[in-house]
């Protein structure tokens, strides 16, 4: 679950609704607030996804046709029903409480220093005309630099002559800035929504 994942301590983006004043987070590090749902959540599918262990071993029947699938499967089924039912009961809960930190999500974008823009710029010097593979070998030896020099990969475009011939700064700035590279994903957000209303 990816929701679990992004609340570990050197992430942090999102987390579970946490009630200081009646949860504990760890009971030995106290500062800790264990994404417990979703642990609870990755759990359980786990035990629905080993009933398929089950299923698949009551194929296999002598003659015309044996019961010895009835009785794993009055286990399996109505088990593996309910339990799914619970998993998206905690789901349901998690969405509608999460808690989002824009500031970590910020942080985490700029970790690498603009690098994770390099797949943009190449196809805006792409789209401006300069040819895909000088494009591909600019940015990437302006990557290389900044990764060793430890600078930005603005700042190091921005001495490069045979890519700022193409470019602004203006245009750089905003290349560069990934708030403005998020394609259709707004509206495929949207689209999520609007089909998920239809079953709610």
């Amino acid at each position: 679950l990816e929701i679990r994942n992004l609340q570990r301590t050197e992430i942090m983006e999102v987390g579970e609704k946490f009630d200081p004043e009646k949860q504990v987070g760890s009971s030995t590090m106290p500062h800790k607030m264990n994404p417990i749902t979703a642990e609870r959540i990755c759990g359980i599918a786990r035990v629905i996804r080993s009933y398929v262990v089950a299923a698949l071993e009551n194929n296999p029947l002598w003659h015309e046709r044996d019961l010895t699938n009835s009785s794993s499967e009055r286990i399996i089924l109505p088990e593996a029903c309910i339990l799914t039912d619970y998993i998206l009961k905690l789901t349901l809960d998690v969405l509608c409480n999460l808690v989002f930190y824009p500031e970590n999500i910020k942080r985490n974008l700029e970790f690498t220093g603009g690098l994770i823009m390099a797949e943009r710029l190449m196809a805006e010097l792409t789209r401006r005309c300069m040819g895909r593979q000088t494009a591909y070998a600019a940015v990437r030896q302006c990557a290389i630099e900044a990764s060793r020099t430890g600078r930005s990969l603005r700042d190091v475009v921005l001495e490069r002559s045979e890519i700022m011939d193409y470019l602004t700064v203006e245009d750089l700035e905003e290349i560069m800035n990934p708030e403005t590279y998020i394609g259709s994903a707004r509206r495929m957000v949207e689209r999520v929504l609007e089909e998920s209303e239809k079953w709610l």
